[in-house]
Formats: C-alpha cells, sequence, structure tokens
C-alpha cells in the first residue's frame, strides 16, 4: 500500500525559515517524529506505520517546537541534534506545558552526557544511533501499552489507583501527582510509573532486568543503566541524601528495593 505524503510551509519567528511537514497516515495513533536525516526519519515512520494513524515529519528543530507544542500527540520521537530548537529545548518546552507527554528521545552513540541531559530534561526513554528498527517498534509498543494501562476504566476491587504514603511521600496515581509534605514533586512519566511500581511493592528486590520488563514494558541485554539514571533522578528528588538513600536503596550484587514502609494514604497516619 501506497503510503500519502503531504507537504506543508510555515514562517519561524524571522518570518524567513520555510520546511516542509511530511504526514504518513498509519492506523490508531498519532505520532510526531522530529529528525533532520531523511533516511533515518524514513526508516522510522516505516516500521512505526503499523502502530498509529499518522506519523508527523518535522525535519528541523522549528517545525518540531510548533507542533510539539500546538497539537497532541501519542508520543514524541526527538532527535537531539537539529537545525534550530535542538531536542533538549523542544523537550524542555513541551515539558513546561504539558503534564503528560511521552518523549522518546533518538542520540548518538558516543554521547553519554547527552542521554543524561535528555533524561534530566524529562524525555522518558532514549535509543541510541544506530539503533536496531525492532527495538524501537519494542519501545513504542511498550509506551502505547502503559498509555492504555492509564486510560482502561479502574477495576472497582483493584488497588492500583489508590493513593499511597509512605512517610512524608504520598504518590496519587489518579492525578499522577507526588507530594513530598507540602511540595509536589515534579516527575516525568517514567519516574512516576517506576516510583509508583516501588511503593506499591515495598520490601520486594528487584533486578534490573525486572523493572525493564515490569516498568518500561520490555526487556533488553545492556540497558540497565537507563534503569539506574532513572533511580539516580528519582533519589535526587525524593531523597533527603541522595548519596545516602532511605526509600529507593541499593541491594548489593541484585538491584533496588524501596525501603520505607507503604499503605494506602486515607489509612496512613495524620499525626
Amino acid at each position: 500500500m501506497r503510503i500519502p505524503v503531504y507537504y506543508s510551509s510555515y514562517a519561524d519567528k524571522n518570518g524567513t525559515h520555510e520546511t516542509n511537514r511530511e504526514i504518513v497516515q498509519m492506523s490508531e495513533r498519532r505520532i510526531l517524529l522530529v529528525e533532520d536525516e531523511k533516511d533515518i526519519a524514513d526508516l522510522v515512520a516505516l516500521h512505526l506505520r503499523d502502530l498509529c494513524d499518522e506519523v508527523v515529519i518535522a525535519r528541523d528543530g522549528y517545525e518540531g517546537m510548533r507542533l510539539a507544542t500546538t497539537a497532541e500527540w501519542a508520543l514524541i520521537v526527538l532527535d537531539l541534534r537539529l537545525p534550530g530548537p535542538d531536542g533538549l529545548e523542544i523537550c524542555r518546552t513541551v515539558r513546561r506545558e504539558r503534564s503528560y507527554q511521552p518523549i522518546l528521545m533518538l542520540t548518538s552513540k558516543s554521547s553519554e552526557l547527552d542521554r543524561v541531559l535528555g533524561l534530566e530534561t524529562g524525555a522518558d526513554d532514549y535509543l541510541t544511533k544506530p539503533f536496531s528498527v525492532l527495538e524501537l517498534v519494542a519501545r513504542v509498543r511498550a509506551i502505547f501499552r502503559r498509555i492504555r494501562n492509564m486510560q482502561r476504566n479502574p477495576d472497582p476491587e483493584s488497588t492500583a489507583d489508590t493513593a499511597i504514603q509512605a512517610g512524608d511521600l504520598i504518590i496519587d496515581p489518579k492525578r499522577r501527582e507526588v507530594m513530598l509534605g507540602p511540595r509536589q514533586i515534579e516527575l516525568t512519566a517514567r519516574e512516576f510509573d517506576l516510583l509508583d511500581y516501588f511503593a506499591r511493592n515495598p520490601g520486594h528486590v528487584f533486578r534490573r532486568a525486572d523493572l525493564l520488563d515490569s516498568v518500561w514494558g520490555y526487556g533488553h541485554e545492556g540497558y540497565e543503566h537507563t534503569v539506574n539514571s532513572h533511580i539516580n533522578r528519582l533519589r535526587a528528588k525524593i531523597e533527603t541524601n541522595p548519596s545516602k538513600p532511605e526509600m529507593i536503596v541499593t541491594v548489593w550484587g541484585v538491584g533496588y528495593k524501596f525501603a520505607a514502609e507503604s499503605k494506602p494514604a486515607h489509612m496512613a497516619s495524620t499525626t
């Protein structure tokens, strides 16, 4: 089946920049792909065509910024290095304006610092170039699966939507909010899912591979450092002393566990 492609142009803030926007018709959801390398963009769009209704390809940061902030997307796949505003700037802007927007970052293999900055800025996940298209599809499927779980009507008997409390930390899955005492903690979607999973399984020791499978929705050898990065950022946000964590602790040689006692928030003591 031939994939229809549409073109549009726009002017940047100086009124001089023009670019083409390609819209690839798909089958279920809308994805924004911000990628200036045509071969990569076309390959990614080709392999995502069975997962969504539409893939919109922005060829630079100007068009990417405009589309990311003016339309609704099931997912934004965002290259880090772009002409115009780069991926970090676009990611920061989206995070300021929207409480929940899944973002998958594409980074160069040699730039560990860029990957860390992308995660700290608010990307939910990242892939390094060159990447396997099968892995890309698996990551996107996992993100969409998490979205479906969030939107599904909850089972009245289920406790998955019950707010839970651990000390001064309150996690509210319905609002997807985390409070630490009187202060609201800003978390990315993946950080929230990871913290919520830990707090609902206190004392359980999880290997990194377990967390990849249960929270990210896929398992892949060599990506355990993704878990490490997210846990380090969580500790920086919720621990009194991140260098000596008391809630998310390391079990040497095994993985991590949530060491704080947690219980349904409505049952927690208010004294």
